[in-house]
């Protein structure tokens, strides 16, 4: 009875739509935008109060290689479940990540996808390759990006996406210094500089191209380094800002000492003139730390004392924070020395840890909220 009722409103409504001198093909269209169902889409709510807590749990030179075990023996380590795990799906592999985001959500986190097109080998300093921004932008890699897309759509399940982060660096080959840096685009309006501009340029075409694919259960990360390498306004962090319709949530990376070629400092020396930074680009935006952590150098500072400083600091310092990705790895560098981030590292910088994430502060499970959005 009620397919019928429909089935006479909707011709009655090509009836009148007809007589009003429309043409079949509008009417179509008219039709079609008018009866297309509403969809209830997840998202990652903002804690009012408190933080979620998530890490990166050393999953492999390409950081996609996610197991179950990995995130459950981080889990009994830390003493706390996890909100957010983070893991990278670089444009090498050209597929999305289906059956990490699977393990991910089976665990009972929310992914967070460190979407980078970065082709292999996965290493620092690379210069710009098959992915360069230009490629991009010229269409190269639609094809792939809109498979990536549907794939994503498909999966349903809420996502936290970072496109190209750490871009005001030198490190990565998508780096806006490899594409003009503060040079001024005269050719151009606006006269923008060059670098920063092409990296919103190619940001924004990526995103408008997954969201015309209908993937809604994506939110994005606007995701920088805490520090700029290259100083001067054309890299300041409002420079590469896509615009609030683009961006869901505020990320930046805020690391202690890495290496032996790094100072000691403080977390609150590290991410404070960041964090004013980062809440000026946009006032209205929930900001997380999206990587964070401290290599073990006892000769230079204490790790345990470190991470409690760490703690407080997220706790009275730095209220716009509801969200913060701890780092969990070991590498060893090319001097032959290594750099432990992992907290347990020794025990005391373990206890630290335990004793920080344990309080109520931090929310060790996602909590969601429905948005409504049209499908494709």
């Amino acid at each position: 009875m009620m397919k019928c009722r429909i089935y006479r409103v909707i011709c009655l409504l090509t009836l009148l739509l007809l007589l009003a001198g429309y043409g079949i093909s509008s009417c179509s269209a008219l039709l079609w935008a008018a009866s297309k169902p509403e969809t209830s889409v997840q998202e990652l709510a903002v804690p009012e109060k408190g933080a979620y807590t998530g890490a990166y749990v050393d999953f492999g030179e390409g950081e996609d290689h996610v197991t179950l075990e990995a995130i459950q023996k981080f889990d009994k380590l830390v003493g706390k479940h996890q909100a957010i795990i983070a893991f990278g799906n670089f444009w090498g592999e050209q597929q999305f990540s289906l059956k990490n985001v699977q393990i991910v959500t089976l665990y009972g986190a929310i992914p967070y996808i460190f979407w980078s097109p970065w082709d292999k080998p996965y290493s620092e300093d690379n210069i710009p390759d098959r992915f360069n921004l230009y490629n991009i932008l010229n269409g190269m890699w639609d094809a792939y990006i809109d498979k990536w897309a549907e794939d994503a759509r498909d999966f349903g399940k809420p996502l936290l996406v970072a496109w190209g982060l750490e871009m005001n660096g030198t490190g990565f080959p998508w780096s806006a210094y490899f594409y003009g840096g503060g040079q001024k685009d005269l050719i151009n309006q606006p006269s923008d500089y060059l670098g920063p501009k092409i990296f919103k340029q190619a940001y924004r075409y990526v995103v408008n191209r997954v969201r015309a694919k209908g993937a809604r259960n994506i939110q994005w990360v606007f995701h920088v380094n805490n520090y700029s390498y290259h100083s001067g306004d054309w890299n300041r962090f409002a420079a590469y800002y896509p615009g609030s319709d683009y961006v869901d949530w505020l990320g930046m990376s805020v690391y202690g000492k890495l290496d032996n070629d790094m100072d000691w400092i403080s977390f609150y020396d590290g991410c404070n003139l960041a964090y004013q930074e980062i809440c000026h680009v946009d006032p209205s935006k929930p900001v997380m730390v999206a990587e964070w952590g401290v290599g073990e150098y006892p000769a230079f500072g204490n790790k345990a004392e470190w991470l409690r400083s760490a703690f407080e600091d997220y706790t009275e310092r730095f209220p716009r924070i509801k969200a913060a990705v701890y780092w969990h790895e070991r590498w060893q560098n090319e001097d032959g020395s290594y750099s432990n981030l992992r907290i347990n590292s020794s025990p005391e910088a373990l206890g630290a840890f335990r004793e920080g994430v344990e309080d109520t502060y931090w929310i060790g499970n996602p909590r969601y909220h429905n948005k409504k959005s049209s499908k494709p």
